[in-house]
């Protein structure tokens, strides 16, 4: 059996953009016929700036952040939840409760010592985009956790003791030494690297180079 065709991913539960490109990627995986594939997820704080409670909608923390029009973020709101649409998505953002994202990220490695960090991930990015939870309290991502089949008393210990958190400054820091600055940010078999909440076609073909790369090395 051949080895599975690894993917890295730096993400941020905070970027509508790494959702899309989350939900695209795994639409390409359902439709490759090759290797399987196995991915796993990095930590990539977009605004590690932002206070757990922030006060305000997104539309004001977008006004706040990117220096922009209330009518600006507005119309910035309204593409990407198109674009999620498309992608099979449901936001909303009049709910979404925005936070800073470190203790999702150290619940994600949690997840993943637990074998259980797509789950984990999916099950984040739905509940802060779609359902308006707020995920930086502890209370709730112990009830993500669960709902993610992991034991929810062990991962509260984890998330109070920051069992995780030099897990996430890691790879913050391995994002750094590769140059990445800005996700979603894809790294395909450690050799070829694609940014942004790219379209399923482009992953595909991502997928289907290395697989004929490795049927052509095969033959040699």
């Amino acid at each position: 059996m051949s080895e599975p065709i690894k993917i890295d991913v730096w993400s941020d539960i905070a970027c509508p953009w790494c959702y899309i490109g989350k939900a695209n990627l795994d639409a390409a995986i359902r439709g490759f016929d090759g290797p399987e594939v196995e991915i796993e997820y990095h930590s990539y704080e977009l605004s590690p700036d932002t206070p757990i409670d922030f006060e305000g909608s997104e539309v004001d923390f977008l006004v706040g952040y990117k220096r922009i029009s209330p009518d600006q973020a507005r119309q910035m709101l309204a593409r990407v939840t198109s674009a999620a649409a498309n992608a099979g998505l449901t936001y909303d953002f009049d709910r979404l409760q925005h936070t800073r994202t470190l203790k999702a990220h150290e619940l994600l490695h949690f997840a993943k010592e637990h074998g259980r960090q797509y789950e984990m991930s999916e099950r984040l990015f739905r509940a802060y985009f779609s359902e308006g939870r707020h995920l930086g309290q502890v209370d709730e991502l112990v009830d993500m956790a669960a709902d993610a089949g992991l034991d929810p008393q062990a991962a509260r210990e984890a998330l109070e003791q920051g069992t995780y958190a030099s897990d996430v400054s890691a790879d913050i820091a391995e994002a750094e030494t590769f140059g990445i600055n800005a996700v979603p940010f894809f790294i395909f078999d450690g050799r070829y690297g694609l940014s942004g909440a790219q379209p399923p076609e482009v992953f595909a073909s991502a997928l289907g180079q290395l697989a004929a790369e490795r049927a052509d090395s095969a033959a040699r």
